[in-house]
This record gives structure tokens, sequence and C-alpha cells, in this order.
């Protein structure tokens, strides 16, 4: 269906491809995969006529193509979903869909033809029952998703790309979604698929090609031929880490249960109800221990996050932070009160994308705590921008815009930006969504590093490994409830997800 050989793409003096290709055969679901830097992102924006290649050869059912841009893409079958969303959120579900190509009748909109065209499509994704006529900035990350999904499959696309599709879905999602693609392979559409979710990519994929340094290690190798572990010796070469296994019982230098450092940085909820997310929520989390909370969407484990975060009240209950401080009003309270919160979505709530590394990572403490006086010279900025750099080990300098960095780098800044307004709670939604499996063992290192500090780490993930690998315990939510908690060799990703359906602990 598509050939793509000897593609060359510079930027500066960086080779962000160096001969990379793959195929794509009709009915197909084709991975790729590699680390964040090894070329992904830049093949598949070729591919989608988002970026012109330097040199190479692109081939459409056996006839060279040159794409003059996406929309000529679309045109002829290429249509891409990609991890970054392209939606509008003032807009409704409906207007959303219709972007490009607008049924119209007498010379308006015909939102009647549009709303035929759509049904099908949303039904099959799972959304039938979603109101077409709400601006979409009301709904879930994940719906917003399967939406952007469902505007690529309305185009009846031959080869349709998907970039980390599913980084921001619940496993029940994500299970509906690979129905789907059998779905749509079946009609003959050639699928390339791209994730950081090695087992997911495996599962789901008929044959894998792997880039490293812009260049194939790896090309159409069929799925059942490889294991994990042979993805990632070719994902990071010699220098692949051990990515697998439990995190150890202890950390050394933890501050003990029962100790008085322990008592005073515990968070504490007792009966803490949020009408129509939480309902009478008791949990207790101390220094030294990553904490965990686990449910399918809407089971108030991210409320529990928005409430410390200040984005959400309580009708009854109690809530103490670390240090005996009362619960945050508002998010400005919650920084004054040494809680931090990283986003799922670093993008658009955890960066200023235009503003280089140095500004970002100073910006909340300079804003919370005024250091230096009413201004932050560019030297002491750089400065402290320089320390976080080297010990997150940030690939980009500190004058670097944001937007410059890879996923994972993105997430270190985010980070660093929070550790340097010195957080006694931190709080962590998706902290390594969208990034590869090398930087997620760096986060992870990060997060295990801030609770051997004696800070108080709360986790949700999607990620149910993540959450088996990271946390000490897991506290497992089910509509609203705490259904019981999850530690030691109990605390597996399928007795997790086993918990997480069935509500039974």
């Amino acid at each position: 269906m598509l050939a793509v050989s000897a593609i060359r793409k510079h930027y500066g003096g960086v080779d962000a491809l160096a001969g990379a290709g793959l195929e794509l055969a009709p009915g197909e679901v084709h991975a790729l995969l590699g680390e964040n830097g090894a070329g992904k992102s830049t093949l598949v924006k070729v591919i989608a006529g988002l970026v012109q290649p330097d040199s190479g050869l692109l081939e459409l059912d056996g006839l060279p193509v040159r794409f003059a841009g996406p929309r000529d893409a679309r045109a002829k079958g290429v249509a891409i979903v990609s991890q970054e969303l392209s939606l509008f959120g003032d807009l409704d579900l409906l207007g959303n869909l219709f972007v490009d190509e607008q049924p119209r009748r007498w010379g308006l909109l015909d939102r009647e033809a549009m709303t035929r065209l759509a049904r099908p499509v949303l039904a099959e994704l799972g959304l039938g029952e979603l109101p077409l006529d709400v601006p979409l900035e009301r709904f879930t990350l994940a719906e917003q998703q399967l939406v952007e999904i469902c505007r690529a499959l309305l185009g009846d696309p031959q080869v349709l790309i998907m970039d980390e599709p599913t980084s921001a879905l619940p496993q029940a999602a994500v299970l509906r979604l690979q129905a789907v693609l059998r779905r749509i392979t079946a009609r003959g559409v050639a699928v390339l698929y791209v994730s950081h979710f090695l087992e997911e990519a495996t599962a789901m994929a008929d044959r894998i090609t792997v880039l490293r340094d812009g260049r194939n290690v790896l090309s159409g190798v069929p799925a059942h031929e490889i294991t994990i572990q042979n993805l990632v010796a070719a994902m990071l070469g010699a220098a692949a880490p051990m990515v697998t296994g439990r995190r150890p019982v202890s950390t050394p230098d933890r501050p003990q249960p029962g100790s008085e450092q322990h008592r005073r940085a515990q968070l504490r909820l007792e009966g803490v109800t949020v009408p129509g997310e939480l309902d009478s929520v008791s949990l207790l989390a101390g220094a030294g221990e990553v904490v965990g909370l686990a449910g399918l969407e809407g089971a108030g484990h991210t409320a529990v996050l928005d409430l410390l975060w200040g984005r959400r009240r309580p009708s009854s209950g109690s809530v103490e932070l670390p240090g005996g401080r009362s619960r945050p009003e508002s998010m400005s309270q919650a920084v004054a009160a040494a809680v931090a919160y990283i986003p799922s979505d670093r993008k658009r709530l955890g960066l200023m994308l235009d503003a280089d590394v140095a500004s970002n990572i100073v910006s909340v403490s300079w804003l919370a705590q005024r250091r230096g006086g009413r201004w932050l010279s560019p030297r002491r900025m750089s400065a402290v921008a320089g320390r976080y750099v080297t010990q997150l080990r940030i690939r980009g300098g500190v004058h670097d815009p944001a937007s410059s960095l890879s996923g994972g780098n993105q997430q270190k800044v985010v980070l660093a930006k929070w550790l340097e307004a010195g957080p006694e709670l931190i709080l962590l939604d998706d902290p390594t969504r969208g990034v590869d499996i090398a930087a997620k063992f760096e986060v992870h290192t990060i997060i295990r590093r801030l609770a051997a500090d004696g800070r108080v780490v709360l986790i949700c993930s999607t990620d149910l490994a993540e959450l088996a690998y990271v946390c000490d315990r897991v506290i497992v939510l089910y509509r609203g409830t705490v259904r019981g908690e999850l530690s030691g060799a109990a605390l597996t990703e399928h007795v997790l997800l086993n918990a997480i359906n069935t509500g039974v602990v």
C-alpha cells in the first residue's frame, strides 16, 4: 500500500532521519518503535505530508508520490491521528469531526448529514451516546483522543497513521480500540502504529520496525518472532537499562514509619466526599513512599489529585497536607502549601513551550517565593536551570525553547520546575505519558529519589505496569469509593487490572 525508502531529513547539523524507511501492506498493523529522538515523529510527519524530506522516495499503490501538505496527503488517502490533539475546545463535538470537509445544503452547514455520517463511526468507538452539541473541552482527555480517531476514520483512509493513540486511554478503551483496528484492517486499510507501550504494540501489530538514530535497526519483523527484551536492545543498543522487574521493598535513608519525620509529612484524607466524584474517601500517605491511585475513567482517582491541587472542593470530610497544612482552596494556595502537580498534558498544562528551558524551570519558584527580589537575573536563571539539566540529564541547553525538546526531556523540565519550588507533596498524573522507554526509566528513578528525600508522592497512571513497578502500594478506587489497596507480591499489573474493573481487591 505504502513504501517509504531512504528518507533523509536534516535539521541544522542533526540528522533526524538518515536513510529510514518501511513498507505497509493492506490489511496490516505495522508498529513503528524507537526511543525519543530516534526519528519516529519525523518519519511519520514525512508520510503524513507535514514535513518535506531532503531526499528519499514515497510510493503509494506502487506509484511515486510527493505530498504538498497534510491536506494533500488526506486527499490521497493518508490520514494521521497525532498524539498531540488537533481539536478545538470551544467547538462542539460534531463541528470537530468535520473541520476540513463540511456537508452543506443550500449553502448552509448540513448538521443532519454530519450527524448521519458521524453516528456509526462514533458508535464503533464506543462514543455513540455522547452529545454532539457540547463543546469538546467538557469531555475527558480519553474521549477527546477517541474523537480525534473518529475524525480520521470519517475520511475513509487507505493508510491510517496512529501516533501514540492510547497514551491517554484507560485499559477498557484500549481494548475497544484494538477491536476497532481489527475491523479497519479487515477492510484492507494499512495502519502504521506508533507507541511507547511495547507490550501493547507487540500484541496489536502484525509486523514491527524499529528506528535508532534515524536509521532502521529492525525492518518489518513479524511481531510473534520478537521478544520485549529484543525490542529494548534494538531501541537502545548497548545502553539498554533494566526496565522490568519490581522496585526494592525499601529504599535506604527513607523516613521510617512511626518516626517523627514520617508523622510530620503525612497526607491524610478522612471521609472526603465530592458530589458525583468521591464518596467518603479516606487514605493515608507518608513520607518516603510512592502511593498509587488506580481506577477506571471516572473512578475518582484523578479527582483526588484535583482536590489536593485546589481544583475540587469537598462537601464533607477533612484533608490534612504534609506539615499539618490545611486543604488548598485554589491552585495558587496549593503552590504556597508546597504542593506540586505534574499533569498528563505537559504541553498544554505543564510548560511554556515558546519559553526557554531556564525560564520554565525557575517559573514556579520565582512566582511563589520571589527569590532574589522582584527580578531574577538571566545569569542566576541559567545557573539554576543548568544544575537541573545536569542532575536530571536533560538533553537540551538552558536557552533552548521547551518546544524543541523530546517528550521525555520536556517531562524532566516539568519535574525540574517543581523540584526547584521545594514541594513536600508531589502529585503525578500519568507522568510518563508519551515518553520512550529510556526516559520512562529515568523518570521512575527521579520519583523514587523524591520519596527517598522524605516527600509524599501520589501517582495516577493509565499504565498499570508502571503503577506495579514504581509504587510501594496502590489504592484502588471504584465508582468514587476506596475498595482496598495492593502491595508486595500482590501488586502486579494483572491483579490491578482485575481490581479496577471489578472493584474487588
